[in-house]
């Protein structure tokens, strides 16, 4: 038998033999296990090198090779992405703002600020411009997922050809990952049958960790690890908090991975959900914003206060003036109600505590990379906000945004008051009255959603990079947007944009990197992009060199449920200004340029052909409703024989605006049974057919205001069972929207529950829920995930007892008729007249 010592012998011998040895120099040789290299860019993933050793027929005269590990270029920085959400110019302490924002504040003095980048309008179009450098249209967000159409521009997919910069740099030897929001999956597309090529960890970011959508309830969120649900909260009521537990998180897997290879740089995108509706920040956070007293005195003081701190920073001129105050649309703060007023600094104090906390969080991560030593060679990029600050609230503001997106914005104060005590909390999915929104982007105007106005569209942001930066506190004003983040990263990082990514040749680069501004002395370099469009349902601008060609705002944000403008591209009234000398928008010199406005409108609809920003759709709330290709389109019956939670709304049965028949075969043991059998919504808007002390019940929770409910009379005997909830919609359906046209939404219809086919109660709804359920909450079979439809009956999970044999779902949608469709096209042509 061989001695261990003989065996040792024999493997160093073979290893000797046969590896090339290994240089004393830092470099690596060529074929050894530590080889590395960096790629030209050409074609990612790279192609296989050709064999670099030596085969003979036995491996003692053979020498080995390894293909040398992709590493980025040397002294490539970590980058650090920031973006929050719903944030408009005057937001934080840094530009201005009130609210105390210590991180950005810090970022600021030791590096550059930038008060000239700007987003798209909205959310998830501004994120798929910032992570391809390609404008939004071109990424295929000209809205967001959830109102896609069957166009280029507007499906919600981010093609092949426009590969991310987190593939992009994770083919180049980096470390990526994605914390927050994902606003860039198709809604169609998030299910957990996939695919999830749209989703981060198909999109480059290796590691994924946060929701799915534009909004999350931020103590109960839809949480993802990857592509799998997960519940760090349960048993954690009140107390666990998405904001805190995702800075935890990142902080988490940035030292896990610095300490499982130091040398390997990474690129973090991290997008709190803070400051978009729902507003949840932490008691503690809330109640030392309340102690400051930023908001008695109102939002006009509010806005008159933060310009005049603007002034004094030198962010706007002295002789600056602000546009008059918008009295057709908000109500003056001196005639609120006393109850109004009450409600509003309420509403205003939890915003402020939510963007606060949230920039506290950021800082936790920033210290992380502090405390691993990696600051110094970290491009933090903190941009605020993805667009002006929201007026989803409406004037009044909302206990419920679900409640806007189902066309109910203006709930009275009194009846809103409800919710006072709790508000921010798990009680509420709250949103806040307009007029601070309005305040919130001074020194400009208007809201999230106005793409014409800069208070729309244009954000600031903070970089800072110890190593290369060195003009600290420094100050930098050229025109940028969000397309331009790519380039800069890939300019700083050495690594050039690929020209094939997967076998599929890759579109240009739309941006312009702003790397140049980073040296003091080019902070007055003029600005490097020259050009930008900007459009939003129906709402567009142009700004070239200064000038900037803008629409007149025709309808506010919460004015979302008429019909649509037919021909945005004509009927529309044009403003021009000149930002050179009128920063904000406040002087209109159209009338005395009509040739600058022919020019600059020629010269949109070439940038619009370009960038795949045609048809114009001002519709709003009609393309939530749109049909689109997820794995209901087609279908009209639906069949589950097993417990199954956790299936989006973009991927479920869709029960509004429909006839339906819900069947449950189930079996109920001695004993009784109760628990869930099916749900969809949660808290904040859905409906449930349970089982509730043995007895059944179907409940349609009308977006937290009113719930209808049916139930049986007595409880189910032990044994099988059949029951069913028989829906017969009174409307025309979601067909008339197809001709500018709601009248065929939200209609009423009578719902009928029976057990044994035997009917037990029937009832008339006079109205339905015109277009969402609660999106962030799944349809669930056998038990109820996050919130239930109606916490005085039961708390989630509330698992089904009984067993469930079969559950069937029948559609039943209405089919306009021909003299429909012939009176609908009259109506449409008459209004377009």
């Amino acid at each position: 038998m061989r001695t261990l010592n003989g065996f040792v012998a024999l493997f160093a011998g073979v290893v000797l033999f046969g590896q090339m040895p290994v240089p004393a120099s830092a470099e690596a040789a060529a074929g050894s296990p530590d080889a590395t290299r960096t790629l030209d860019g050409a074609q990612l993933p790279p192609p296989p090198l050709p064999f670099g050793g030596k085969i003979e027929r036995d491996a003692l005269h053979s020498t080995p090779w390894w293909s040398p590990r992709v590493v980025p270029p040397k002294d490539a920085p970590n980058v650090l992405l920031i973006i929050t959400d719903d944030a408009g110019f005057a937001v934080p302490s840094t530009f201005g703002g009130v609210i105390p924002t210590e991180t950005m504040d810090a970022l600021a003095q030791e590096g550059l600020s930038y008060t000239n980048i700007h987003s798209t309008a909205l959310c998830s179009p501004t994120r798929a411009a910032l992570i391809t450098g390609r404008n939004h249209h071109s990424a295929g967000f000209g809205v967001i997922s959830e109102q896609s159409t069957g166009y280029p521009g507007y499906n919600s997919i981010i093609s092949e050809d426009k590969a991310t910069i987190g593939r992009i740099l994770l083919d180049n030897g980096y470390n990526t990952a994605w914390f927050g929001k994902d606003h860039n999956t198709p809604a169609f597309q998030a299910s957990q049958s996939g695919p999830f090529s749209q989703w981060p960890t198909g999109l480059g970011f290796e590691y994924f960790y946060g929701f799915v959508g534009g909004d999350a309830n931020q103590w109960q969120p839809n949480l993802f690890r990857n592509t799998t649900q997960i519940y760090p909260f349960d048993g954690q009521e009140g107390e666990w908090n998405l904001i805190t537990g995702m800075a935890d998180d990142a902080i988490d897997w940035i030292t896990r991975m610095h300490q499982i290879d130091p040398s390997k740089p990474f690129l973090v995108k991290y997008a709190p959900g803070a400051t978009h509706a729902p507003h949840h920040p932490t008691k503690e956070w809330v109640e030392k914003i309340e102690a400051m007293h930023l908001f008695d005195d109102g939002y006009e003081a509010l806005r008159a206060t933060i310009f005049e701190n603007q002034k004094k920073m030198g962010l706007v001129p002295e002789d600056a003036t602000l546009t008059p105050w918008p009295n057709e649309v908000l109500k003056p703060w001196d005639e609120l109600s006393d109850t109004e007023k009450k409600l509003f600094i309420r509403q205003v104090n939890v915003f402020a505590a939510y963007a606060a906390y949230s920039d506290h969080e950021i800082g936790r991560v920033i210290q992380a990379v502090d405390d691993i030593g990696e600051l110094d060679n970290t491009l933090v990029i903190y941009i605020n906000g993805d667009n002006g600050t929201s007026a989803e609230g409406g004037p009044l503001g909302t206990p419920n945004e679900v409640a806007f997106f189902n066309g109910l914005n203006e709930i009275p104060a009194d009846v809103q008051m409800k919710w006072y005590d709790v508000w921010g909390t798990e009680e509420t999915y709250n949103h806040m009255s307009a007029g601070w929104s309005w305040a919130f982007d001074t020194p400009f105007d208007w809201f999230k959603q106005n793409a014409s106005r800069l208070g729309g569209i244009r954000q600031n942001m903070v970089i800072s990079w110890p190593n290369v930066i060195t003009d600290k506190g420094g100050r930098r004003e050229q025109f940028m947007h969000v397309i331009d983040v790519v380039p800069t990263i890939l300019e700083v990082s050495g690594i050039p944009a690929p020209e094939e990514v997967d076998g599929v040749k890759q579109a240009p680069i739309e941006g312009t990197s702003f790397a140049y501004t980073f040296p003091k002395e080019n902070a007055e370099e003029p600005s490097h992009h020259h050009t930008q469009y900007f459009e939003m349902m129906g709402q567009w601008a142009l700004y070239n060199d200064g000038w900037l060609l803008s629409t007149k705002v025709n309808r506010a944000p919460w004015q979302a449920f008429g019909p649509a403008n037919p021909d945005p591209l004509n009927n529309q009234v044009l403003q021009l200004y000149d930002l050179n000398t009128n920063m904000n928008q406040t002087d209109d010199i159209a009338a005395e340029h009509p040739e600058k406005v022919a020019e600059m409108k020629e010269l949109f609809i070439k940038e619009a052909e370009k960038y795949q920003v045609f048809p114009l759709d001002a519709s709003v709330a009609a393309r939530i409703v749109a049909p689109r290709p997820n794995i209901t389109a087609g279908r009209t019956e639906f069949v589950y024989t097993r417990p199954m939670v956790g299936l989006p709304q973009g991927d479920s049965p869709l029960l509004l605006n429909t006839s339906y028949t819900i069947t449950a075969d189930i079996e109920v043991p001695e004993g009784g049974a109760e628990g869930m059998i099916l749900t969809s919504g949660g808290r904040f808007g859905g409906y449930g057919f349970y089982l509730l002390e043995g007895k059944p019940v179907f409940l349609w929770n009308m977006v937290d205001l009113k719930r209808i409910k049916w139930e049986g009379t007595e409880a189910l005997a032990p044994g099988k069972h059949t029951l069913e909830f028989d829906f017969t919609y009174d409307g025309l359906g979601a067909g008339t929207l197809a001709f500018n046209d709601f009248d065929g939404v939200g209609r009423g219809g009578t719902g009928t529950l029976k057990v044994d086919g035997k009917e037990v109660q029937s009832q008339k709804m006079d109205k339905t829920l015109p277009m969402i359920l609660q999106w962030d909450e799944s349809f669930d079979i056998g038990s109820d995930t996050l919130t239930g439809v109606n916490d005085a009956d039961y708390k989630p999970p509330f698992a089904l007892t009984a067993k469930l044999d079969k559950l069937t779902i029948n559609v039943d949608r209405p089919q306009l008729s021909d003299a429909d469709k012939a009176k609908l096209e009259a109506a449409m042509q008459k209004a377009s007249d």
